[in-house]
């Protein structure tokens, strides 16, 4: 098992640039939210099955470093890195590379699963997630030294 987040490729689109023909700051959160989704698909968790046993992801906090310009004819590699702790959030990062190794930048992500009924943060958000994944080390959880996801 590869140590390294997962990733996705994505190009710059025309629409994406602001008028100074830069990414506009907007679509970083877009291409975060893209490489996510991705993320938990690979990972075998169905978000319409999340979604009817009442629960719903949300970000509460989103904080952006911009390091290099995303130009349009740019390609970009988006990872994705989860950081479990105790309690009803947990942390995503991602890293935004331009394919020639430039960092243009990094997201962190606070989220938490909402109860869609009670509309209050889960109490364990870590352990619905893992539940549901077929590859939890895909979404930042330990597989046991025998290889094995319990």
């Amino acid at each position: 098992m590869s140590s390294d987040p997962f990733s996705v490729r994505l190009d710059v689109r025309l629409y994406d640039l602001d008028a100074q023909l830069h990414v506009n700051g907007a679509v970083y959160h877009q291409y975060a939210d893209h490489a996510r989704f991705a993320c938990v698909q690979a990972a075998g968790v169905s978000v319409d099955e999340l979604i009817a046993d009442g629960m719903g992801p949300v970000n509460l906090e989103t904080v952006i470093q911009y390091r290099a310009e995303l130009r349009g004819g740019d390609t970009v590699d988006v990872s994705c890195a989860w950081a479990w702790r105790p309690g009803r959030t947990y942390e995503v990062r991602h890293v935004l590379r331009r394919i020639d190794g430039t960092v243009a930048a990094e997201l962190k992500h606070v989220s938490g699963l909402l109860d869609l009924r009670t509309r209050r943060l889960v109490r364990d958000p870590a352990a619905e997630w893992r539940r549901r994944a077929v590859r939890p080390e895909l979404l930042g959880f330990a597989i046991p030294s025998d290889g094995y996801s319990v």
